[in-house]
């Protein structure tokens, strides 16, 4: 029987925990995708209001990338920062 120390549970949900926020990537890329083939087909009905739609598009898909930025930043902290790590080993 192997024994788990405490800071190798702590690591191992860690990254899993990081390896979860990851998959929040997946939301943005595929709500940017369909906004930007919406874009597209309404430029192609509609070549005069591009500059609309375009502006309009990019600022939807920026708000959108918020959300994966979010999961790769708390990832990032649970990687390498890692705050359970030293408050959990003090005690």
């Amino acid at each position: 029987m192997n024994n788990i120390t405490n800071e190798g549970l702590i690591l191992a949900c860690s990254a899993i925990g990081a390896g979860l926020a990851m998959i929040a990537g997946i939301g943005p890329g595929v709500g940017q995708g369909y906004a930007a083939g919406q874009g597209a087909a309404a430029v192609g009905r509609n070549p005069g209001a591009k500059s609309d739609v375009t502006s309009t598009m990019l600022l939807g898909q920026a708000v959108a990338e918020t959300t994966g930025l979010y999961g790769l930043v708390i990832a990032l902290i649970l990687l390498y920062a890692n705050p359970l790590l030293s408050k959990f080993l003090k005690l």
